[in-house]
């Protein structure tokens, strides 16, 4: 059964893969604060980092991805 909004579905699935390709590809670093506070007393404090990328994209040296070129090795 097809109706009126099943093209936009599809095309949010697409959207949504491509968005999490170059996501893996490049790599993404989360970071935030949570501060529980009671009458402006600090009681709990959380900082979270993630970094998420591809195993790929990790082991690729960093110049690699800019476009760098490698240093020759001295031997």
């Amino acid at each position: 059964m097809t109706g009126p909004g099943t093209g936009v579905d599809d095309q949010r699935r697409v959207a949504l893969v491509d968005l999490l390709d170059r996501v893996l590809a490049g790599g993404v670093v989360i970071s935030g604060d949570i501060k529980l506070a009671i009458a402006d007393v600090d009681l709990v404090q959380i900082s979270l980092r993630a970094l998420i990328s591809s195993i790929s994209a990790l082991s690729t040296p960093a110049g690699a991805l800019h476009g760098v070129p490698k240093p020759p090795d001295d031997g």
